[in-house]
């Protein structure tokens, strides 16, 4: 796996995309690595939480720039015939439903170039966040194609209709970090030194709450956001449900109940 490096710490595993040479771009071999990689991670019984980014230096001309996933491999892409770009298009779709279905939750650490399959890529995770320096945009169809990734369904779910249009299709790529906060496609900006800091933060505070319940709220999240209100309440209601045939439940409360200051910091066993 010599272009995705995984790193771990305590609860939390960073997935970092070192695909250098191409700026991070997707091609087949890159997305099935990924796939690798989350099905590694997923293996790690003690991991709760992923941030997944890109190498924080790749080569753009001889010059080394910052990057998260500058798109997809155009020189694969230019090469396809209708049969294997479907194929293409189906084997981004499956990796990027895989890691917004990852049974933990995903932070994406925006480092730089964040363009076309980068969004897209970015989108199925649960959070981003981005440096002062990301710039993103959908320029697909100044290449002659559609987003083939879920940029022109998820994008308008996160910004709404028009914007996403916008941004579709005018095909621009510099829409700023500025930019993807005001518009709701990014949680938060900092400056690109303390933007992994801030990543590790936050998968931290994620990490150390109850790992059977973040798992079953991010499956509510989403299985609720493609239903009707009555069925998505109802499907609450049974996640709600099997959180009390867990040990942390019962030592979660057992703990907030205990009015003992000098009690150790709470620890979860996951399950």
């Amino acid at each position: 796996m010599s272009d995705i490096v995984i790193e771990k710490k305590e609860h939390v595993a960073v997935v970092k995309i070192e695909h250098m040479q191409a700026m991070n771009a997707l091609s087949t071999d890159m997305y099935s690595q990924l796939e690798d990689a989350f099905n590694e991670v997923a293996a790690m019984d003690d991991v709760y939480c992923v941030v997944l980014t890109g190498s924080s230096r790749v080569n753009k001309k001889g010059k080394e720039v910052q990057s998260f996933v500058a798109g997809a491999d155009i020189s694969e892409m230019s090469k396809l015939s209708v049969a294997e770009g479907k194929q293409f298009g189906n084997n981004s779709n499956r990796v990027c439903w895989m890691i917004e279905n990852f049974k933990h939750p995903v932070i994406a650490a925006i480092n730089g170039f964040c363009l076309g399959g980068g969004v897209e890529l970015a989108m199925s995770c649960d959070i981003r966040i981005a440096s002062e320096n990301a710039t993103f945009g959908q320029p697909e169809v100044g290449l002659g194609i559609t987003p083939g990734c879920g940029g022109t369904q998820r994008l308008a779910r996160f910004v709404g209709m028009g914007k996403a249009k916008e941004l579709l299709y005018t095909a621009r790529a510099n829409y700023t970090a500025q930019d993807a906060l005001d518009m709701g496609l990014v949680n938060y900006v900092y400056p690109i030194e303390s933007l992994m800091d801030e990543a590790m933060k936050l998968a931290e505070e994620i990490a150390a709450q109850a790992p059977i319940a973040v798992s079953l709220v991010k499956e509510a999240v989403n299985v609720g956001y493609q239903a009707d209100l009555n069925t998505a309440l109802k499907f609450e209601g049974n996640c709600f449900a099997q959180c009390f045939a867990t040990e942390d439940q019962k030592y979660a409360m057992e703990y907030f109940l205990d009015k003992n200051r000098d009690k150790p910091a709470k620890v979860f066993k996951n399950k």
